[in-house]
């Protein structure tokens, strides 16, 4: 977006939202705010219905663990809930950063009565993330197995995982059992020539 783009968008976010508005920050031709998970909802609502804002559609949305997100200030909260919106009829662009308040249970208002379709996304960030949306009709796994241990995409969830799955035929069925998977660090092996890096007329 051009210059004049965003600051016109910027100001039409400060009139709206006002003090809801924790931080706005222009970098990147794009606009990111950050807000309160207790004012999360009302925001959402505003940015699509208000027609100088028209934030129709909802492009993206998942979860991110700040822990180890060295370049943001984290204000001591860990996982984030960051929304994409796009406004077709004013052409515009913008990005939502909400921050659950309890990094031991992470919870932001579900967006799914504003937006349908943040109902996948929101299922994918609970999944992966275990950030929990109250509100939505029907939160559970997406990606990961029903009986999954942990949320992968958490910074201190382990690489090997916790639990492996496996076929046992005496119980002719799908068993899971602790990571039988040993760690190892595997150093490449580098062969070169004798004269690798002498000149040729040396």
């Amino acid at each position: 977006m051009s210059s004049v783009t965003l600051e016109a968008l910027s100001q039409g976010l400060q009139k709206h939202l006002g003090d809801r508005i924790k931080s706005l920050q222009i970098a990147f031709g794009e606009v990111t705010i950050e807000v309160d998970a207790a004012d999360y909802l009302a925001v959402m609502q505003t940015l699509r219905d208000e027609p100088e804002l028209s934030f129709e559609e909802l492009i993206d949305l998942c979860g991110v663990d700040y822990s180890a997100y060295a370049s943001v200030r984290r204000d001591g909260k860990r996982f984030a809930v960051v929304s994409h919106l796009i406004s077709i009829s004013r052409n515009r662009r913008l990005r939502v950063r909400c921050f659950a308040p309890d990094d031991d249970f992470p919870s932001v208002p579900s967006v799914t009565a504003v937006w349908n379709v943040a109902d996948w996304f929101e299922r994918e960030a609970f999944d992966l993330f275990g950030i929990v949306f109250p509100g939505h009709h029907d939160l559970r796994r997406i990606l990961t197995d029903y009986g999954f241990i942990g949320h992968p995409f958490r910074k201190d969830f382990p690489i090997s995982g916790y639990v492996e799955m496996r076929y046992d035929p005496e119980q002719q069925r799908v068993i899971y059992q602790p990571v039988t998977i040993e760690p190892r660090e595997i150093t490449p092996r580098i062969v070169r020539e004798a004269t690798y890096g002498k000149a040729e007329n040396a």
